[in-house]
């Protein structure tokens, strides 16, 4: 099996370590089109921290890659294996390890699913505000490593906001403590903010504490129909504007409506342009009414308030579903396992939301691909999903093409190539074009200091030299 392996099983328990080629292929990748996936040497299981620094001490020893993964959700190929590395799976340290009421903080393992640590906040009277879409089965060590956001952000924020701490493990198998459990602490560089976001190439999250807020009071909910993207971004616009801060505010074009409905009929006007769905959880109906109204101004063709709190969750429902009714969609457009998804996120100034779904529909008609449009438009983050045959080299070159252009859009419109999903290999090129040279020059110098030997998920968020 060769050294690396050999010392792995010297090292740790047997059933730590995975060889079988067979079990190695379900650990290849994660759900990125677009993106190569190589084949590692190894898939590694620890159950502690300890387990993990010796896992790090024995691939640095070998020079080894080493790819942490968590569940595997995320969307730019940044859990992606590369030829010969040790994959680390972090899914076994999966404890919550505390709930402090006091203080409002939980201490978590990098494995406790999102919704696990958000049920068992609730249960104190608490809540943990990021709620990626994959929210049930995305891990908060993925989570914290892509920065990632969720419907609540437009209120609440991404993830990194609610970070306090970290137990990192860094290249040489050393253990990491940095930030704090204290409401404020400003002491030295923020290492902290280092790591969030950094995608497993600085080093490998096996602990995090992180704020909690008091729960909510219950969400108040309507849905803003539009005959035209121009107005939904209008209306945007000027609920911002007017200084109102809805808990969620999210969009649907008219391909996702149609896609949901299909999916999962709910009575949805399928011929409307878009739709925004809007919350307020202040527990009073004046901020709704008062955000209704920018809606009509703007020029909305219906508007609908929930009633009570089912109806509210139905309404929210229709945009959970919006990405397993796109999978629909596209499995039906092209049969037998061919049908793909690549989804972009492209955050752009609020003002510029309508610019970048119009320019995605001239893009997606000249190219004569599918794309829909959805996210959150509070925050100007959308997630243009297109729609690709697998099987066909011609489909995926012209969804690269596609997705290359949506990506260049948002940069001219004074975007981002990111809010959430992180850069992984899907969006390296275009990291480096917005960061510019120096930018980037900056950024390989903090991976040089941090892992000299290049062996923490390379390839990943910065292209090699």
């Amino acid at each position: 099996m060769g050294l690396p392996i050999d010392d792995l099983l010297a090292t740790l328990p047997a059933d730590r370590v995975l060889t079988d080629p067979e079990l190695l292929a379900s650990y290849c990748r994660d759900e990125a089109d677009l993106c190569d996936a190589g084949t590692p040497l190894a898939v590694v299981r620890p159950q502690s921290t300890a387990e993990v620094a010796a896992t790090v001490r024995v691939a640095a020893a070998h020079r080894v890659p080493v790819v942490p993964q968590g569940a595997r959700t995320g969307l730019t190929g940044a859990a992606n294996a590369v030829d010969g590395a040790l994959v680390v799976s972090l899914t076994a340290l999966n404890r919550i390890l505390e709930i402090g009421p006091g203080e409002r903080i939980a201490v978590v393992q990098p494995g406790v699913v999102n919704a696990e640590l958000s049920r068992a906040a609730a249960k104190e009277g608490l809540a943990y505000p990021p709620d990626p879409g994959s929210w049930e089965s995305s891990t908060i060590g993925g989570n914290v490593s892509t920065d990632a956001g969720g419907m609540c952000c437009v209120k609440y924020g991404v993830t990194g906001e609610y970070v306090l701490g970290l137990e990192v493990v860094l290249a040489d198998g050393e253990v990491l403590r940095c930030g704090r459990r204290t409401v404020k602490g400003v002491a030295g560089y923020d290492l902290t903010r280092l790591f969030v976001g950094s995608e497993g190439t600085l080093g490998i999250i096996t602990e995090i504490t992180v704020r909690l807020r008091p729960a909510a009071r219950e969400a108040r909910t309507m849905v803003a129909v539009y005959p035209t993207v121009a107005a939904a971004g209008r209306a945007v616009a000027s609920i911002t504007a007017a200084g109102h801060v809805p808990s969620l505010l999210e969009l649907l074009d008219r391909t996702h409506l149609r896609a949901i409905e299909a999916h999962r009929p709910m009575g949805l006007d399928t011929e409307a342009a878009a739709m925004l769905l809007i919350a307020t959880d202040t527990g009073d109906g004046a901020d709704l009414a008062a955000i209704a109204e920018c809606c009509r101004e703007a020029g909305s063709s219906e508007l609908y308030a929930a009633e009570d709190a089912v109806e509210a969750e139905a309404l929210t429902s229709a945009r959970r579903l919006a990405h397993p009714a796109m999978e629909q969609l596209a499995a039906q457009a092209f049969p037998g396992g061919r049908g793909g998804l690549v989804v972009d996120d492209v955050a752009v100034p609020r003002s510029r939301i309508a610019d970048l779904v119009e320019g995605v529909e001239e893009i997606a008609a000249r190219h004569g691909v599918l794309v829909g449009v959805v996210g959150h438009a509070g925050d100007g983050n959308l997630h243009p999903v297109i729609v690709v045959d697998r099987a066909d080299q011609s489909s995926m070159d012209r969804g690269r093409l596609v997705f290359d252009e949506i990506m260049r859009l948002g940069l001219a419109l004074g975007g981002t190539c990111t809010g959430e999903h992180g850069v992984g290999l899907l969006k390296r090129d275009w990291l480096a074009q917005e960061l510019g040279p120096v930018g980037l020059r900056v950024h390989r110098a903090l991976k040089q200091a941090l892992d000299p030997d290049g062996i923490f998920n390379p390839g990943k968020v910065i292209a090699p030299r």
